[in-house]
């Protein structure tokens, strides 16, 4: 079968998957319309400004409307936060107190979080007195439910720790209807402290957030789905007000909170990115659906599985070798608009405990919400594959990846 018509048989084979993504990006792209509308965002809130930030409306309102369309009382959305990892710390540090504990009920984090947590002599949670202690998840990749009661009746914890996507691992994201199940599981354990929710990846794959169901703090980065390929850097923090009064603090300092935070390159690309996110999401989305239907047909397994909505923007693909697999991220960074001629090499990225190989020709530096991929070079030997602002885009990069997988 050639190319196209694989592709073609791929896309059939989709259509009402794709129009039930559709109609989730239509209710979201309402959501978010809804809170620019009751925020009266303006041309003003665009607006750079410089020193201390007193009185900065472009940053106060954009926190505003993340937090009424995430259906949370306060928002941080600020360039400050520097990456997914760096909100997560900032929220943990803010949130939790030397001598508490947090149970992580997902299986072990992200790599780059594990430093963060446990790391020796870095100014780590460890470090400062805090305990952690983790669920492991069940075979088939879900939260164990008995596991994490007998966890909650023999320690206290403050903190109950969620990650949303897979991360390096080969297990499907969870659903906003898993995370709802997840926090009436500990509530139901007697436990009345922050459930906090890495929701990085997941923004606006669902019509409800972490927020909605249950959780009182979510985190993310701008440049995956909220930023919509326009936030130029950035992170973001939401949730109840009395915790994020908190985090707030550790932004900045105890004495000022929120009330300071300038950005003299103004807030446009912010509030733009957050409108057209919903879209962006979607096109990913459909993407990502694509050309895992058209590696099945190759015979490649890969993750979630195509009969499901994707619960986040990545997917998994397995390869039998290294050799498979670096070939397939340096065929996603042909495809780029940038650097498209690189040939990306493996290398020792900073919070990782292996050799990374990342495809990121990206108009944002390493913005996962364009197309992009990465790998962790250690068997099994899996790439994730993510993101693309246009399905256009990812149609496009999905015939050439073919085109030089079948030759």
């Amino acid at each position: 079968m050639k190319v196209e018509q694989r592709i073609a048989a791929a896309e059939k084979s989709l259509e009402s998957t794709f129009r039930a993504v559709d109609e989730i990006a239509l209710l979201n792209t309402e959501k978010v319309l809804s809170a620019f509308s009751a925020e009266r965002v303006a041309v003003r809130h665009f607006a750079p400004s410089t020193g201390y930030g007193y009185g900065d409306e472009g940053r106060e309102t954009l926190g505003k409307i993340y937090a009424r369309a995430f259906g949370a009382e306060c928002a941080i959305v600020s360039p400050a936060l520097l990456s997914g990892t760096h909100a997560l710390a900032c929220a943990l540090f803010g949130i939790l107190r030397p001598g508490e504990n947090m149970l992580i009920i997902t299986g072990t984090p992200y790599d780059t979080i594990r430093g963060v947590i446990w790391g020796e002599g870095n100014g780590s949670l460890k470090d400062f007195g805090i305990g952690t202690d983790v669920v492991a998840l069940t075979e088939n990749g879900k939260v164990d439910s008995e596991a994490v009661r007998v966890a909650l009746s023999r320690k206290t914890y403050q903190t109950v720790y969620v990650q949303r996507s897979r991360g390096y691992e080969l297990r499907d994201a969870f659903t906003i209807d898993e995370i709802q199940s997840m926090c009436r599981l500990v509530r139901s354990c007697g436990f009345e402290g922050c459930i906090f929710v890495d929701n990085c990846y997941g923004e606006f794959a669902e019509t409800r957030e972490p927020t909605e169901v249950g959780a009182n703090v979510i985190v993310g980065s701008l440049i995956k789905n909220p930023g919509g390929g326009l936030a130029p850097t950035g992170g973001y923090i939401a949730g109840d007000a009395c915790y994020m009064k908190r985090c707030e603090n550790r932004l900045t300092a105890p004495s000022v909170g929120a009330e300071i935070g300038s950005y003299a390159y103004g807030y446009q690309l912010y509030y733009q990115g957050f409108f057209l996110a919903p879209h962006a999401v979607a096109q990913a989305i459909k993407g990502g659906l694509l050309i895992g239907k058209c590696m099945e047909s190759l015979g490649y397994e890969n993750f979630p599985r195509l009969d499901r909505l994707p619960a986040d923007i990545t997917r998994a693909v397995r390869f039998d070798t290294e050799q498979q697999l670096t070939d397939f991220i340096c065929s996603v960074q042909e495809c780029s608009p940038v650097d498209s001629y690189v040939r990306p090499e493996a290398w020792d990225m900073p919070g990782y405990d292996c050799k990374v190989i990342m495809a990121a020709g990206t108009f944002v530096g390493g913005a996962t919400s364009e197309l992009s991929a990465d790998a962790p070079i250690r068997a099994p030997y899996t790439a994730y594959f993510q993101g693309g602002l246009t399905y256009e885009h990812c149609r496009i990069a999905c015939a050439r990846i073919l085109e030089k997988l079948l030759s």
